[in-house]
């Protein structure tokens, strides 16, 4: 009786023997087939993408403020780029964009009360200073992109039959205070002899500090030329008023065409339109083509991962080369933004 207990029990011992050694052979094969697994997955993640690390670095979740202010001009494009960043990329953050005008956005940005300037001209050479006079250089703590063309716009009334189309120097000469032009007639005598109101963004605006330096050569400007903060309110003043004429750039033309009419100018080989066809610096309309700018306190970037994110959104193929055409400006070539995100993915 005693042996046959003991037999029973030593096949039971058995069996479970063979069954450890059975599960232990499983998984000595499995962990030889891991990596194997492992590498094909790796290798899928690089195929598709960044790769993990970048995977996981896009879907960091960031919050805070990005405080833009400066240019009337550029605010249409940099206010529908943080619109889209803030609707797909990063719904925590608000990036708050203002427009009192280039000249006007460098006095907060200097003294570091914004995160970025936007600009319808280059910065000055006494705005580096001031930079630097707050402890900022200007290349190294502040970084300046150019965002796209814009293309400077003559816009007249819609009922105006007789100014559709004028040369450069014509234009130049009527906005001079020494051409003395103050009839449509002093430009060309079968013009009606009806004064000309003149009308323009204020000194706040880099577009005013653009036509006054580069167009009209920094030479004094009409005097009876009403200047105005507000381009919706040069808008309004020019729709109503045959005799009207005023310059802006061609983003507030293009969203008010069934308002006013835009002068073709002569640059020497024959009328041109403003269009998105005809601006940039080696097209057309090169002679009203102007850059227009952001720039980035650099410090505030490397500060505020907020900050950085959205400057390399701005720069990127969803921001401004996709939406600079939806609000009226040119888009650069695809090699001037990878340059800029680049410098971006630099910074340390």
């Amino acid at each position: 009786m005693f042996k046959n207990k003991l037999i029973v029990i030593t096949l039971i011992l058995g069996l479970v023997l063979f069954s450890f050694a059975g599960c232990a052979n499983n998984n000595e094969n499995n962990n030889g087939s891991n990596p194997v697994n492992n590498n094909s997955e790796v290798a899928s993640n690089a195929s598709t993408g960044s790769g993990s690390e970048n995977t996981k670095a896009e879907e960091v979740e960031l919050d805070g403020a990005v405080i833009i202010d400066g240019s009337g001009t550029v605010y249409p494009l940099m206010a529908n780029i943080a619109e889209d960043y803030m609707t797909n990329e990063q719904e925590n953050v608000s990036v708050q964009v203002g427009r009192a005008g280039s000249s006007a956005g460098f006095k907060k940005f200097i003294p570091g009360e914004t995160d970025f300037s936007d600009a319808s001209r280059k910065i000055k050479d006494t705005e580096i200073a001031e930079l630097e006079a707050n402890g900022m250089t200007f290349g190294e703590d502040v970084m300046e992109f150019v965002l796209a063309y814009d293309g400077l716009t003559i816009v007249i009334n819609k009922n105006n039959d007789w100014a559709t189309e004028m040369t450069r120097e014509e234009i130049v000469n009527m906005f001079l205070a020494s051409g003395n032009v103050s009839k449509w007639s002093d430009i060309r005598p079968e013009w009606p002899a009806e004064e000309i109101k003149f009308y323009g963004p204020n000194e706040n605006h880099g577009t005013y500090e653009f036509f006054y330096e580069k167009i009209l050569d920094e030479q004094d400007m009409v005097a009876s030329a009403n200047l105005q903060q507000e381009y919706s309110t040069l808008v309004d003043l020019v729709s109503n008023d045959v005799n009207a004429i005023a310059y802006f750039g061609y983003g507030y033309y293009a969203t008010n065409t069934d308002k006013l009419q835009a002068v073709e100018v002569d640059f020497g080989n024959g009328p041109v339109a403003p269009t998105l066809d005809t601006i940039g610096m080696d097209l057309d309309y090169a002679g009203f083509t102007r850059p227009v700018f952001t720039y980035l306190n650099v410090k505030y970037a490397l500060e505020k991962p907020q900050v950085l994110d959205f400057a390399k959104y701005v720069v990127s193929f969803d921001g401004a080369a996709r939406l600079a055409g939806d609000n009226g400006f040119a888009p650069l070539p695809n090699e001037m933004y990878e340059a800029y995100q680049q410098q971006l993915e630099n910074l340390k």
